[in-house]
């Protein structure tokens, strides 16, 4: 039923145990709720306070959400630690020997240079897994410069390893970002996950360009190492485990070079009739280059005045490559050189994390844009409308292919247009914003916990009060709790299939998608109005419990000194993640801040009451490129107040300056 706030909350039955400053206050009866600044490290605690003190609960599709993040990050490190670590160890000394018996072969011949590359490749990447890796005489010098730039990761710079026998001509050699070496994410808590983000950000993200004849050498003899059962395994095992978790490579690869090379040379490939056939090795160069190159540019190049065919400078084999996602696909169509120049001479060198659900159809977001003069860019608006019909007209299989774009897809339930029939604090601009604010959170943590696979694109350079009534109030979003047990399924169902999964997990990940079905079936009994039942009414009073087992359980391979208390100071919600680069100097950085406090008037079996739950707290802001921060450096900003505006557009929802005491039953008696 429709409801309205009375100008002094006289309708509203518990208001006077809420103290509002007046501007907070007037935007509760304005909008039918309002967000103010909080310092929560984590959602339970301020449910679990709410079960304390009698304060009926909200529960937020955020609370949800970040729910589901921390848990997709425990399975991630979880399987890296597992699985994935060992396999890379063995995967690099196969490459290792099989690079050195590479070389010797072909000493003397045209091909010398390309194996010594991969040689070196191969020890560097070994060397940052495994520190110790002895180095080959054969590439001591090189392997060492370019470890050295890498360990340094504070310029850009032409790779020592990549540019091997190729001319000192800086447009033709290959530049290398080694900024994205600093460990970030969750990769920064161990020495164990420091040198597999680095030797996983080395083979996601170096090329042997298709346009140069060596490199090209070199992406063969990989290519044909790959078919050794010896090395195949692990590198399968690697690509499939993290193919699951975020997608496919955005980057020619073992596929699609060994595909051309069986067209080219026979189902039979040898390494002395590919290194001793020129004439087809000229067919085969041929067709390399006609392979469709990446859809998202990552390496450092020029601009068009320099390097006009962009296709050609990056298009290449990538031995483990970043993955494409549809959000940096989004970016990469909306800045410099797909993007011109606005009015004032301007290059869009960075995008707005606005534009991803812009593009998925959010009609708020485009407005926002708007406001803000982004629509100004020449062939903004035009490549905006391409990405809406190409999102639009995309089959829904393409939303469920893995984890990574059904987290996409759980979070296109934000940006649908909330009809008549729900609550009043839903019909209203104020709310669509605070929706894309849940949007950009979520997808913020998404984007931290997959920071070493995805692809980054690049610009050109309680209790004791039982008679307290507190039922609470669900958020009413049926479509993103049914989107988000789906995803819980999913994330089960995929890890078990590839025996990722243990019972203890699997059995959480049940729990969760259960959580999400019931407050699915709360939310549609809230909409039609029914009465949910005693039972329902203590689910969303012990929520706060529900999310601390959760968070207990995600981080319970960490040491357990200083109990509870220290695991949140190590542990807290806020994160950071750079999400693109512009070179040569600067990166977009997305963060969450501390839990920020929701409350809204609810109805409550046919009353209106103010109900009290936690919402993101969400940043976007440019930041030196040799200093990509780390959640612990983000934290100390947090903590010493040295940190960016709120998004101006978040304003009509948060009061910054807002305040609110809740009074305890016995204050007012």
């Amino acid at each position: 039923p429709v409801y309205k706030v009375e100008a002094d909350l006289s309708n509203v039955e518990n208001s006077s145990r809420f103290q509002f400053n007046d501007e907070a206050r007037q935007r509760l009866i304005e909008n039918g709720f309002v967000v103010i600044p909080g310092m929560y490290a984590e959602y339970f605690l301020l449910y679990e306070m709410n079960r304390y003190d009698g304060v009926p609960n909200f529960i937020t599709t955020d609370a949800m959400l970040h729910n589901y993040h921390l848990y997709f990050q425990h399975l991630l490190k979880t399987v890296e630690r597992e699985k994935l670590i060992p396999e890379l160890k063995k995967l690099n000394h196969g490459m290792m020997e099989l690079s050195q018996e590479q070389f010797r072969l072909l000493q003397g011949s045209p091909w010398e240079n390309a194996a010594r590359r991969n040689l070196a490749f191969f020890t560097v990447g070994s060397c940052l897994l495994e520190p110790q890796t002895k180095i080959p005489a054969e590439v001591k010098n090189v392997v060492e410069a370019e470890l050295k730039l890498i360990n340094e990761h504070q310029a850009t710079a032409v790779s020592p390893v990549m540019s091997m026998g190729s001319k000192p001509d800086i447009v033709e050699s290959l530049k290398e970002d080694y900024t994205q070496y600093i460990p970030r994410g969750h990769y920064n808590n161990s020495e164990e996950f420091e040198n597999y983000f680095k030797a996983m950000m080395w083979y996601g993200r170096m090329t042997f360009r298709a346009k140069d004849e060596d490199e090209t050498r070199s992406a063969v003899l990989i290519t044909l190492a790959l078919h050794n059962d010896q090395v195949f395994s692990p590198w399968a095992g690697i690509y499939d485990t993290t193919g699951f978790f975020v997608g496919r490579s955005d980057d020619p690869g073992l596929t699609e070079y060994a595909q051309v090379l069986r067209k080219v040379y026979g189902e039979k490939l040898s390494l002395k009739d590919i290194s001793q056939d020129d004439a087809k090795w000229q067919t085969f160069l041929t067709e390399i280059r006609q392979i469709k190159g990446p859809a998202i540019n990552s390496i450092p190049i020029f601009d068009a005045s320099i390097q006009p065919d962009r296709e050609a400078e990056i298009s290449g084999f990538r031995f483990i490559g970043q993955r494409y996602t549809v959000d940096a696909d989004i970016f990469q169509r909306l800045i410099y050189r797909e993007v011109g120049e606005n009015p004032a001479g301007e290059r869009r060198v960075l995008p707005k994390g606005l534009d991803i659900p812009a593009a998925l159809g959010s009609g708020t977001a485009s407005q926002v844009l708007q406001e803000m003069g982004e629509y100004e860019y020449e062939g903004y608006p035009e490549n905006m409308k391409k990405m809406q019909q190409y999102l639009t007209g995309l089959e829904k299989a393409a939303w469920h292919q893995n984890l990574y774009w059904n987290w996409m897809h759980t979070l296109r339930t934000l940006i649908r247009q909330v009809p008549q029939g729900y609550p009043a604090f839903m019909l209203n601009q104020a709310w669509a914003h605070k929706e894309l604010n849940t949007f950009l959170g979520s997808w913020t943590e998404l984007k931290h916990d997959t920071i070493l696979y995805t692809k980054q694109n690049y610009a050109e350079m309680g209790g004791g009060m039982e008679e307290l009534d507190d039922r609470g109030y669900v958020e009413p979003n049926p479509h993103l709790y049914a989107r988000l047990a789906a995803l819980c399924a999913l994330t089960r169902e995929g890890l078990q299939a590839r025996n990722l999964l243990d019972e203890r997990d699997a059995e959480n990940l049940s729990r969760m998608e259960e959580l999400a079905l019931r407050l699915k079936t709360i939310s549609e009994k809230e909409l039609r109005g029914e009465s949910l039942s005693g039972e329902e009414y203590e689910l969303i009073r012990s929520f706060g419990g529900q999310l601390e087992h959760f968070w207990m359980e995600a981080l319970r391979d960490q040491a357990q000194e200083g109990g509870r208390s220290q695991l949140l100071i190590n542990n807290r919600a806020p994160v950071v993640a750079d999400v693109a680069t512009a070179p040569p100097d600067m990166v977009l950085e997305e963060a969450t801040g501390y839990i920020n406090t929701i409350y809204a008037v609810v109805p409550v079996e046919g009353k209106l009451r103010i109900a009290q739950g936690g919402v993101y707290s969400y940043y976007e802001f440019a930041w030196p490129a040799a200093d990509r921060l780390t959640d612990e450096k983000w934290w100390d900003m947090l903590d010493n107040r040295q940190i960016p505006e709120l998004p101006a557009w978040t304003k009509s929802f948060i009061v910054p300056t807002g305040e609110c005491r809740v009074s305890m039953p016995w204050e007012e008696q």
